[in-house]
C-alpha cells in the first residue's frame, strides 16, 4: 500500500459494515493493526480460542470482503449481548504469552493519543521487532501422555521400551521434547512413534529460545562514600520510594558530582523490596564504562543497545518479562521494558536529544516515562548537569522536585575554561589549520606532563564542502539540498543524510576547472592535522565512520583508558559518558558548529555540548583545563558555559523563550509535508495550513501558525519538504486542532505528511 493511501486512513477508525447477528451473547475482541487500515475492528472469539486469548496477544484475522489475512493486537475483550451485527471470528492466537500488560496497553493508548499517531504504531514501538518475529526461537514438539493412557496402561500389551517411555512421562512434571524423552527412557525414536500411532501420546508444538546467553555478573564493586549533597538527594528519593506515590525528581548535578552513585544506591533499595528499575541513558552513553558500572553492582542486569541482534533483544525481553532481571539499562526504547514489578525509573542526561524518536510514533522517552511512573505510582528521577529548559521550568514551577549537587566528588574543582577568539587567529597570518597556537601549546604541555587530551569537533568527514572557485559551483547531493562532505581516506564525497556516494571530483563537474576547492573542517581533516603536528603521539578518531563495527567503541575507549592513546578526537560521542581521570585537557575546535542553526534550541544545544565535554576533564588528582575555540566568544551560551553557570544561562534563555512564546511557555506541533514533486508538496502544504486555520475557528483555539515554508533542509532523500509550525497555550487544545484539520484529509499520490508533537528538530 502506498504511503499516500496509508495517510488517508489517519485518525479514521470507523468499523466496516456488518451483517445481522442472531446469537444471544458472544465474546468480542477489539483488534488494532500496525498498518493500514489500522482499526480498531471487532471480531468474535470462537469457543476453542477463549482459553488462549488474552489482552496484549496478537491474533490472525481475515479483513474485509477479500478476506485479507492480517495480524493484529487484541486490546479489549468483553461479552456483549445479542446485537444487530454478525462478527467474523478470530482465526488464530499467535502468541503463547501476552506481549503487553494492561499497564502497557494503557501507556500505548495514551502515547497514540498524545503524539497523534495510530495505536498500532505505538504498540509496535513497545514490542521490539525481535519479539514480534520471535527471533532466536525454533518450533519444538513436546510429548505427554494422552488422558486415557494411564487408565489403559494395565490392559495394553506394551514392550519393555514402550513401558519405559510411559514411566518417564509419568514421572515428569512437564512435557518432554523428543531428545529428552529418548534420553530419560533410554530408547530410540521408533517406540515413541509407535505409542503416538496408538494415540497414547499427545504432541504439542511450542516456540522456545535457541540460546541461553552468557550474562555473568562482574566482580562486585564496593559502595563509595557519599558526600553531603549525595546523601540529601538519596534521602529524598528514598522518601518518595517509601511513600509509594509518584513524584518526578530533577537532579541537577555538575559533571563529576556523583549522580550515578545516587542512582545505584536508590536502585539497591528498590531491589531489596523485590522490585525492578529502568535506567535510560543516551545511546551514545552506553559505553563499556556504563555497562561495567551497573553489572559490577547488580547481579541481574540487562543492557539494551543498538548493537544487539534481534535474537539477543528477544532473549532479554523474555527475561525481563519473567522478572528475572533487576535492572534494565538502555536507550529510549527501554522505557517499554515489560517489567512486572517496576519500582523506579531513572533517566540520566535527560536533556539529550536522542530520547526523542524521529519517526512515528515520534515520542519523547522522558514524557513517556513520566506518564508510566504516574500510572504505576513510582518515582521518576531525571539527572543532568545541563537539564532541558522544559524540565528546569517545571522544577521551578513546582511540578518537579529539584535537587542540586553543585560540588564534585572529593571536592575536586571544576576545570578552568578559557576561550580562543578565532577572529583574532584568522587575522594572524602565522596561524594555520584547525588548531590555534594557544591550543597547540596547551596540547604540548598536557602531553609533556603525562596527561591525555580530548578534542571535540562535531562534524565528521574531511572537508564539509566542495566548491569550484572558477564558476562557484558547489557539489551537492542530488537527493538532498545539502553539500556533499569529502571523505579523504575513502576518496569519496558523501551525503550524511541519505548516504549518496560518489568519487571525490578532481575537476569541477560544471566547468571542468582543475582547481576545485575542498573547504570546511571535519574530523578526518582534524585527525590529519593532529597526526602531522604530533607525529610521535598515538591519536585515535571516534565518529560514526570509524565506530561502525560491533565492539569498536569498546575497543577504542579501552585503549584510551589504558593510556595507549594520548589524544582522542571525535564528534559528540566523546562528549558524554566518559570518566577518565588522566584527561587534563579538553579542546573544543569550533563551538559554533550548531550555534547559528535556524532552530530556537540552537543556543541550548551549544551550551549543553560545551559544558558536557568540559566535564570530561579535571576528574583526577591532576586537575584539568578546557579551551574553547569560537568566532562568538561573547555569545551568552558560550559565556555561561565558560563559567559553568547553568542557572545564568537558563535564566537568560528562558526570558528569550518567554518573549517569543516558545516552549516551555507554549505547546508546539510541527507539520511536515514531503513529496517527489515540489509543486504538489507545496500545494498540499498550503491546503493543510488552510485546514488548520479553519480548525482553529471550529475548535475556538487561539493558535499561532507559521508557514507553510520550505524546511531548512528543503530536500531530503529525493523529497521536497515544507513545514508548518503551530503554537498554542494548551497542548490538548493544539492536538484537538490538528485532529480536526486531519479529518477526512486525503493527500495526493506521492505526498506524505507527518505530525511531530513537541518537536526537537526544526531542520
Amino acid at each position: 500500500m502506498s504511503p499516500s493511501s496509508q495517510q488517508r486512513q489517519l485518525f479514521d477508525a470507523e468499523p466496516p459494515p456488518w451483517e445481522l447477528d442472531e446469537q444471544a451473547e458472544q465474546l468480542v475482541a477489539e483488534i488494532v493493526f500496525s498498518g493500514a487500515p489500522w482499526g480498531p475492528y471487532d471480531y468474535c472469539v470462537p469457543d476453542n480460542l477463549r482459553a488462549r486469548l488474552q489482552l496484549g496477544k496478537r491474533v490472525r484475522v481475515a479483513l474485509g470482503r477479500g478476506e485479507r489475512p492480517m495480524t493484529g493486537y487484541c486490546v479489549k475483550l468483553e461479552n456483549r449481548p445479542a446485537g444487530a451485527r454478525q462478527l467474523k471470528p478470530i482465526l488464530q492466537v499467535i502468541d503463547e504469552q501476552t506481549l503487553l500488560s494492561p499497564h502497557m496497553l494503557r501507556l500505548t493508548a495514551w502515547l497514540a493519543d498524545y503524539y497523534l499517531c495510530h495505536w498500532g504504531q505505538a504498540l509496535d514501538a513497545a514490542v521490539p521487532a525481535g519479539v514480534r518475529w520471535q527471533a532466536g526461537t525454533r518450533e519444538v514438539k513436546f510429548f505427554q501422555l494422552a488422558p486415557h493412557a494411564r487408565s489403559q496402561d494395565a490392559s495394553l500389551k506394551l514392550t519393555e521400551k514402550q513401558r519405559a517411555i510411559i514411566e518417564a512421562l509419568e514421572q515428569s512434571t512437564r512435557p518432554l521434547t523428543l531428545q529428552q524423552l529418548m534420553q530419560r527412557a533410554k530408547v530410540t525414536s521408533a517406540p515413541i512413534q509407535t505409542l503416538r500411532k496408538k494415540q497414547l501420546l499427545e504432541v504439542t508444538s511450542e516456540r522456545i529460545m535457541q540460546t541461553d546467553l552468557d550474562d555473568a555478573p562482574l566482580p562486585r564493586e564496593a559502595n563509595h562514600d557519599l558526600h553531603a549533597d549525595q546523601r540529601t538527594a538519596l534521602a529524598t528519593i528514598l522518601s518518595t520510594l517509601n511513600s509509594g506515590q509518584h513524584r518526578t525528581i530533577l537532579m541537577h548535578g555538575v559533571t563529576g558530582s556523583g549522580k550515578t552513585e545516587v542512582y545505584i544506591r536508590a536502585i539497591e533499595e528498590v531491589i531489596r523490596f523485590g522490585r525492578q528499575a529502568i535506567v535510560l541513558v543516551p545511546e551514545i552513553s552506553l559505553t563499556p564504562q556504563t555497562r561495567q558500572r551497573f553489572r559490577s553492582r547488580f547481579e541481574r542486569v540487562a543492557v539494551l543497545h543498538s548493537h544487539l541482534s534481534d535474537k539477543e533483544r528477544h532473549y532479554h525481553w523474555q527475561r525481563i518479562a519473567r522478572g528475572e532481571v533487576e535492572v534494565i539499562v538502555g536507550a529510549r526504547s527501554a522505557i517499554f521494558a515489560p517489567t512486572p514489578h517496576l519500582g523506579l525509573i531513572v533517566i540520566d542526561e535527560e536533556h539529550d536529544g536522542s530520547f526523542k524518536q524521529d519517526s512515528a510514533p515520534r515520542y519523547h522517552a522522558r514524557d513517556v516515562a513520566e506518564y508510566r511512573a504516574k500510572a504505576e505510582g513510582l518515582p521518576l528521577v531525571l539527572g543532568s548537569a545541563t537539564p532541558s529548559l522544559e524540565s528546569w521550568h517545571r522544577a521551578h514551577s513546582g511540578e518537579y522536585t529539584l535537587l542540586t549537587m553543585p560540588v564534585r566528588v572529593y571536592a575536586r574543582p571544576l576545570p578552568h575554561v578559557g576561550t580562543i577568539d578565532l577572529r583574532d587567529e584568522f587575522q594572524n597570518r602565522s596561524s594555520r589549520g584547525a588548531v590555534s597556537r594557544p591550543l597547540h601549546q596547551a596540547i604540548h604541555q598536557a602531553l609533556r606532563e603525562e596527561g591525555q587530551v580530548i578534542l571535540l569537533l562535531n562534524r565528521r568527514g574531511f572537508a564539509t564542502s566542495i566548491q569550484c572557485p572558477a564558476c562557484g559551483h558547489v557539489v551537492e547531493c542530488p537527493n538532498c539540498s545539502i553539500a556533499l562532505t569529502h571523505h579523504r581516506v575513502e576518496a569519496k564525497a558523501v551525503c550524511h543524510y541519505c548516504d549518496y556516494l560518489i568519487d571525490a571530483p578532481v575537476r569541477c563537474p560544471e566547468c571542468n576547472f582543475d582547481g576545485i576547492r575542498y573547504a570546511g573542517l571535519g574530523t578526518q581533516k582534524l585527525e590529519a592535522e593532529i597526526r602531522s603536528r604530533f607525529a610521535d603521539v598515538p591519536v585515535l578518531r571516534m565518529d560514526s565512520d570509524t565506530m561502525q563495527k560491533p565492539g569498536s567503541h569498546e575497543e577504542a575507549l579501552a585503549r584510551f583508558r589504558d593510556g595507549e592513546i594520548k589524544i582522542l578526537l571525535g564528534t559528540q560521542m566523546i562528549a558524554k559518558g566518559l570518566d577518565f581521570p588522566n584527561v587534563t585537557l579538553v579542546g573544543v575546535i569550533n563551538a559554533d558548529t550548531a550555534l547559528h542553526f535556524p532552530d530556537f534550541r540552537a543556543s541550548e544545544r551549544t551550551f549543553q555540548l560545551v559544558t558536557q565535554v568540559a566535564g570530561r576533564t579535571g576528574r583526577g588528582e591532576k586537575g584539568g583545563r578546557v579551551l574553547v575555540q569560537t568566532f562568538s566568544p561573547e555569545h551568552p551560551a558560550i559565556v555561561a558555559a565558560l563559567e559553568h553557570d547553568y542557572e545564568r544561562f537558563a535564566a537568560g534563555e528562558l526570558e528569550v523563550r518567554r518573549r517569543f512564546n516558545y516552549p516551555p511557555f507554549s505547546a508546539m506541533i510541527r507539520l511536515l509535508v514531503r513529496g517527489g514533486l515540489e509543486t504538489a508538496a507545496e500545494a498540499f502544504a498550503d491546503q493543510l495550513a488552510d485546514r488548520v486555520r479553519q480548525a482553529t475557528k471550529t475548535c475556538e483555539v487561539e493558535t499561532r501558525i507559521l508557514g507553510p515554508a520550505p524546511a531548512p533542509l528543503a530536500k531530503l532523500h529525493g523529497k521536497f519538504r515544507f513545514h508548518i509550525l503551530l503554537q498554542a497555550a494548551d497542548a490538548a487544545d493544539l492536538r484537538r486542532v490538528v485532529r480536526e484539520a486531519a479529518r477526512d484529509l486525503k493527500p495526493p499520490e506521492d505526498v506524505f505528511w507527518a505530525v511531530d508533537v513537541d518537536p526537537l528538530d526544526m531542520l
